[in-house]
């Protein structure tokens, strides 16, 4: 979110909040990206706050409900109040449950992979309407083919890109058929090592597709733990979702500490897998 946005949304977050009886002091910023999360004490509640056109929002407090009422691993709703999208001040805000983070240690590639198992096969049992992972393919080709918006992509680089998401895109969507409903972003960044096991949050990336794409954002030992996963379609998708977050880091308007220097480096990456 841009700086200028920032202590309007934390009060949006924070009048939403005490408006809904929930007392609240202090609003601490845990991430800041395309949306603005912060912990609000002493009520502690997670706020998830975002620019009111972002109305993905909706979507992922219904997804998350009825994921979570069905027993899958994921964040919950702030059970104290009504589970919805609050807009106030040209931003959307939604509640959910701060979990205590427990003694840091890394998730096991066994438990992760049964953890996104059994994500999956809850998704399985839900219907809801959502785009297929090449929609977002799409969106990373045109970005490639935006010279305004990734000015500094240099012409061999922006060929690779390219050239990758497009071959990649066609033999991943005619390998993996259809698919399943998928988590679209389940890197160890979403999720939580919480005292209830592992827990997904950011719902709002969820698509069709392939669960090899899902398994290729996890870390790579995790695949050998899923049941049933084609490994060639996994390396696939590896290499298709790295042309993808390659192609984030080179936007005009990326965020993310360090971004240019990981495009840079992913880039490279993606030339030695395709060697």
């Amino acid at each position: 979110m841009r700086a200028s946005g920032v202590p309007r949304a934390m009060a949006a977050a924070v009048s939403i909040t005490s408006s809904l009886g929930l007392t609240v002091d202090d609003a601490i910023v845990l991430h800041d990206s395309n949306k603005l999360t912060l912990r609000l004490l002493p009520c502690d509640v997670l706020a998830r706050v975002a620019p009111a056109a972002d109305q993905v929002a909706r979507f992922e407090v219904e997804l998350a409900q009825r994921l979570a009422e069905s027993g899958c691993p994921v964040a919950a709703l702030e059970p104290r109040v009504e589970p919805r999208v609050h807009e106030r001040d040209g931003f959307v805000v939604t509640l959910w449950t701060y979990y205590d983070p427990v003694t840091p240690r890394a998730a096991s590639p066994a438990d992760y992979a049964d953890a996104l198992a059994r994500l999956h096969a809850g998704m399985r049992e839900i219907e809801v309407p959502m785009p297929h992972f090449t929609d977002r393919v799409e969106q990373a080709q045109r970005l490639v083919a935006n010279r305004d918006q990734t000015p500094a992509l240099a012409d061999a680089d922006r060929a690779l890109l390219g050239d990758t998401l497009r071959s990649l895109r066609r033999v991943v969507g005619e390998h993996g058929g259809a698919g399943q409903p998928l988590h679209g972003e389940p890197h160890p960044g979403n999720v939580l090592t919480t005292k209830s096991g592992l827990l997904f949050i950011d719902l709002e990336t969820c698509c069709r597709g392939p669960v090899e794409f899902d398994l290729a954002h996890a870390p790579e030992e995790v695949g050998g733990h899923y049941p049933g996963a084609d490994r060639d379609l996994l390396r696939q998708c590896r290499i298709l979702v790295l042309a993808m977050i390659t192609t984030w880091r080179w936007d005009r308007g990326d965020r993310l500490p360090g971004g240019r220097r990981l495009g840079t480096e992913w880039l490279g990456r993606i030339r030695a897998a395709l060697d």
